[in-house]
């Protein structure tokens, strides 16, 4: 399960970025996920609060946003929403696509701290 290392990663994050701030808490980490990301939600979310126990990130909510994968189609000049992740094809004219523009994100947005 990569999940629980990437857990580790974040609270290293959250730990070190509110501590360089002179926060002593962590309320709330916020996160942006990309459906191409190869993270599952529920495990990065217990693993979690794994990660967060005995550290100023322990009781801290983590919120996510889940980002859909959108490509660039060359013959729309456009950029499509895709409507799953196993056809990489435009959906509006059915050009296939390789030129991903989201859906790989795993990044923290932001910190909440007291």
């Amino acid at each position: 399960m990569h999940e629980l290392s990437i857990a580790v990663n974040l609270v290293d994050v959250a730990v070190r970025e509110a501590t360089e701030a002179g926060s002593e808490q962590v309320s709330k980490v916020r996160l942006r996920i990309g459906a191409l990301s190869g993270v599952v939600r529920d495990a990065l979310e217990f693993s979690f609060d794994i990660a967060a126990g005995g550290t100023i990130v322990e009781g801290a909510a983590l919120e996510i946003e889940e980002l859909p994968v959108v490509i660039h189609c060359p013959q729309c000049d456009a950029d499509r929403e895709l409507p799953d992740v196993f056809r990489f094809r435009c959906p509006v004219c059915g050009t296939p696509s390789a030129d991903i523009r989201q859906g790989k994100e795993l990044e923290i947005t932001s910190l909440e701290i007291q």
